[in-house]
């Protein structure tokens, strides 16, 4: 697991799965990784969610809720690392 990111069973299995620090993909596939994204609907969420974490009125189905968009959300990123090595392109 990297330091910036929590540790998470879920994250450190598709981590090991995906071995962003590896290439392997073609630049078609690459490309298409890069592409994806959580929809606005999920992210607009997940930042009431975060706010309302922050004010502390948070239950324990939206923290579950908020800790499932961030595995998700941390899983693209593992994919999107794999893609950009796999094409030369190590930043964002």
């Amino acid at each position: 697991m990297t330091a910036a990111t929590p540790s998470h069973p879920a994250l450190e299995i598709w981590e090991r799965a995906i071995a962003p620090g590896r290439k392997g993909l073609d630049e078609a596939a690459a490309r298409a990784l890069l592409e994806i994204r959580l929809s606005k609907r999920d992210r607009d969420r997940a930042d009431a969610l975060a706010a309302k974490s922050c004010s502390g009125h948070l239950t324990e189905s939206e923290a579950a809720e908020l800790e499932s968009v961030r595995t998700v959300g941390t899983a693209l990123e593992f994919l999107k690392s794999k893609a950009r090595r796999s094409i030369g392109k190590e930043t964002r």
